[in-house]
């Protein structure tokens, strides 16, 4: 058995798995859809490998189709990655690193990391996307970022994940509310409060952290917002929609009109954590690993 596949063909082919349509995937790839039709067909009988029924007008992917889709599409982005470090190399450049994150970890964390690995690699290139948690998971199983900071306890088989800040939560509030530093004692104070909290969508593990803190304090919250933005909690708190609770470490960065009180005596911490593929080859990520 021979293989007479070009990189054209697995290209036409994702392009087909992801529309289940050859008309629009032949509209995508610029080419006749009689002609895009023969060239899987080709793949096909080159493989001896049936990747599509073909019902009428609908089209499905076969069991092997699907794995080859998973696969093909990781590889072809393992060989994207390496033609593009290439070309960086060629234009005199070190290489580049895609960042996802949560935005509490652009106050400090992800700053003096780019701030160190400058100093070793000094034309290295960055791409930074803050996203949720799943969508970082998401993106670091298809390789579309290289290193990930979540607010997660367990990750999928695959990737590896590392604590990187350990903090305390603060009680977020008006800046003119009656209780401050001095006159705080529990959060049982604030029982008939409404509260700001980030969308369980944003990591379900996060939130139950959070509600176990009402838990532990004998009352369970009115909550009357959810968001996924540190700087819309703070927007609503100052407008006094409800109060909120959030890591020590969202205090900075933000000029709104609320005040912060540290819970520096309850069980529950946040924790930051890095988190990246162990298959993953761009050679800055091991740099940046030694540093964390």
């Amino acid at each position: 058995m021979s293989y007479q596949l070009e990189l054209r063909h697995l290209r036409y082919f994702l392009a087909v798995a992801e529309d289940l349509h050859f008309r629009k995937a032949a509209e995508r790839l610029f080419i006749s859809q009689p002609g895009l039709s023969r060239q899987i067909k080709q793949m096909e009988d080159d493989l001896n490998i049936e990747l599509f029924k073909r019902h009428n007008r609908k089209v499905v992917l076969t069991p092997a189709g699907l794995y080859l889709k998973d696969e093909i599409s990781r590889n072809l982005k393992n060989l994207d990655n390496i033609i593009n470090h290439a070309k960086l190399l060629q234009d005199g450049k070190q290489g580049k690193l895609e960042f996802g994150y949560v935005g509490s970890a652009m106050q400090e964390i992800i700053p003096n990391l780019l701030v160190n690995l400058k100093k070793k690699h000094t034309n290295v290139q960055f791409g930074l996307k803050e996203m949720d948690n799943q969508k970082q998971i998401e993106s670091l199983l298809h390789q579309k970022i290289d290193i990930g900071f979540v607010r997660l306890d367990r990750v999928p088989k695959g990737l590896n994940i590392k604590p990187v800040l350990k903090e305390n939560f603060c009680l977020v509030l008006p800046k003119d509310h009656s209780i401050n530093s001095t006159n705080f004692k529990s959060l049982h104070q604030l029982k008939n409060e409404s509260f700001i909290l980030f969308d369980p969508s944003y990591s379900p593990s996060y939130y139950e952290k959070v509600m176990q803190i009402f838990t532990d304090s004998n009352f369970t919250p009115t909550i009357s917002h959810n968001t996924i933005h540190a700087a819309s909690i703070y927007k609503l708190v100052e407008n006094k929609f409800g109060l909120s609770i959030v890591p020590k470490s969202l205090q900075q960065g933000y000029n709104m009109n609320v005040k912060f009180i540290e819970l520096n005596n309850i069980k529950q911490h946040a924790t930051l954590s890095v988190v990246w593929d162990k298959n993953n080859r761009n050679p800055l990520l091991s740099s940046l690993l030694n540093m964390i």
